[in-house]
């Protein structure tokens, strides 16, 4: 099978290139430089490189050309150079649907996110509910994907906002609330997996999937193995939910802040799913969030506990 990746060179779009060349299939890859990054070794070796946007639909045309299927994995976890959530996730994949409809493809794996809903106050959230909608209605063969946080090589969130959170020049580790927050987190490789299955599966057209992973924690439960992990001696402080409503949009106009209000909205919401019908339709690996913090975070994990 011949496969289109949409932001195939991104952070889960270059684990997945990998995966699918493994499997035997053709991979082409359309980002904004039309080359591999070194995010994922060895994931661009073997897959063709082509230059082009989705969001403004350059080179769209000529990339969804003489494939089998097409993959959507753009995104985003903040908005910074001129890179907006509604362009991203919503514009450009409307411009996709519409170029393959075009060229006569029929098959589309959506990524869309855990959470993603109408009326949640995150944008982020909002833009994903409204791509979801244009693939449901698009006539095509979707299948649509909605991941836990992902963890694994190359991942923002684990190694660039909790990390933030933990070694920020503060003397202490601030914990949002009572940190009871649930969250499923998923391994990259488990993802990547799942999409691969799914080109293989007729079963899983007009289906939507939760990606979670093998156990469950709670945000302070997070914040203590990503402590562990860094061997930081900070205590661990709970701001008061009112404090933290006051503090974080003061925080958002910061250019460097370690947490937008965005992401502090879904941090609050929690993350979690019933894992039973992703086991049901494929077959995963479900690595632990234990197994991956060392490599992702460039240390060794002193204390695997997170109680």
């Amino acid at each position: 099978m011949k496969v289109l990746l949409i932001g195939g060179t991104g952070y889960v779009g270059s684990h997945l290139a990998r995966v699918l060349l493994a499997r035997g299939h053709a991979v082409r890859t359309l980002s904004r430089r039309g080359r591999p990054t070194p995010r994922v070794a060895g994931a661009g070796q073997g897959a063709q490189h082509v230059r082009g946007d989705a969001v403004t639909g350059e080179g769209l045309e000529a990339a969804v050309r003489e494939v089998d299927a097409v993959v959507y994995l753009v995104a985003l976890i903040r908005e910074r150079g001129g890179q907006s959530f509604e362009g991203t996730i919503v514009e450009g994949v409307k411009n996709t649907i519409a170029a393959m409809r075009r060229a006569g493809v029929g098959r589309l794996l959506h990524m869309s996110a855990l959470g993603a809903a109408r009326g949640t106050g995150s944008r982020y959230y909002e833009a994903k509910a409204e791509a979801e909608e244009w693939v449901r209605g698009s006539g095509l063969e979707w299948t649509i994907f909605r991941p836990s946080l992902i963890f694994g090589e190359g991942d923002e969130f684990f190694g660039g906002v909790l990390k933030g959170l933990v070694t920020a020049p503060i003397p202490f580790i601030p914990q949002i609330g009572d940190g009871r927050f649930p969250f499923r987190p998923v391994w990259v490789g488990d993802v990547a997996e799942a999409f691969a299955q799914a080109l293989e599966k007729p079963a899983t057209v007009a289906q939507t999937y939760d990606l979670v992973g093998p156990q469950e924690y709670t945000f302070r439960q997070l914040l203590r193995l990503m402590k562990q992990s860094l061997g930081s001696r900070k205590p661990i402080l709970p701001i008061p939910l009112a404090l933290m409503d006051l503090a974080v949009p003061l925080l958002n106009a910061l250019p460097f802040t370690p947490i937008t209000l965005d992401q502090y909205r879904m941090l609050k919401a929690g993350n979690t799913a019933d894992p039973a019908p992703m086991r049901a339709a494929f077959a995963l690996e479900e690595r632990r969030l234990e197994a991956e913090l060392p490599l992702l975070l460039g240390t060794k994990l002193r204390h695997p506990s997170a109680s």
